[in-house]
């Protein structure tokens, strides 16, 4: 199984943080970002969208963090992680869709303006940052994980850019919920960090 990764990518870091915690062996195949290899033939082939990750697992070929984490929390990582029951897999799926919507285009892209310049709008990632802390925060005064009282694949998908908030300049030193709940992924029995994240 290949995964198409760019080492400072929090989206490609769910990938592999969740593959780590289901003992699931990847194939990691570096990409030169800066250099554009994502934009070119070989990989546009692959994902048309021009982005990271891509995940190929013999003809099984999927673009998207949180369908990846989806797919492979199906295939490989049971029940626990991804409920087939309708009820719990769409209180799983909905903070899916709150990692690729509001944490997108709130710390990460915070952290994407501060760490590689890119041209968004600042005070306008500052303050969607803080509605979704905010948000979140008062969720987890009432609960130890995201969805289900257990860790899943929500967990996984929203965790990465809000860990990595402070590169965007982001404070989460208030944020009292949020760090009980990032430490109870940190001690998950196979966490993997990444640049930016303290284990």
């Amino acid at each position: 199984m290949k995964l198409y990764d760019l080492n400072l990518s929090g989206n490609c870091y769910k990938v592999r943080l969740f593959a780590s915690l289901i003992n699931l062996e990847l194939d990691i195949l570096p990409v030169n970002f800066l250099e554009g290899e994502h934009k070119t033939a070989p990989l546009l082939a692959l994902n048309p969208f021009g982005e990271l990750p891509i995940l190929v697992d013999e003809k099984t070929v999927l673009r998207d963090s949180q369908s990846i984490l989806i797919y492979l929390a199906s295939k490989y990582g049971g029940e626990a992680w991804w409920p087939s029951t309708p009820h719990l897999q769409a209180e799983v799926g909905q903070w899916l869709f709150t990692a690729a919507n509001e944490i997108q285009h709130g710390p990460c892209a915070s952290r994407l303006i501060d760490k590689f310049n890119y041209q968004l709008d600042k005070e306008l990632a500052i303050s969607k940052s803080k509605k979704i802390l905010d948000i979140i925060d008062q969720h987890l005064s009432r609960n130890n994980w995201l969805a289900i009282n257990r860790p899943t694949i929500a967990d996984i998908a929203v965790f990465p850019y809000i860990a990595l908030a402070p590169e965007g300049g982001i404070d989460l030193s208030n944020y009292n919920n949020i760090h009980r709940w990032m430490n109870n992924i940190k001690a998950l029995d196979g966490f993997l960090t990444m640049p930016g994240i303290e284990n």
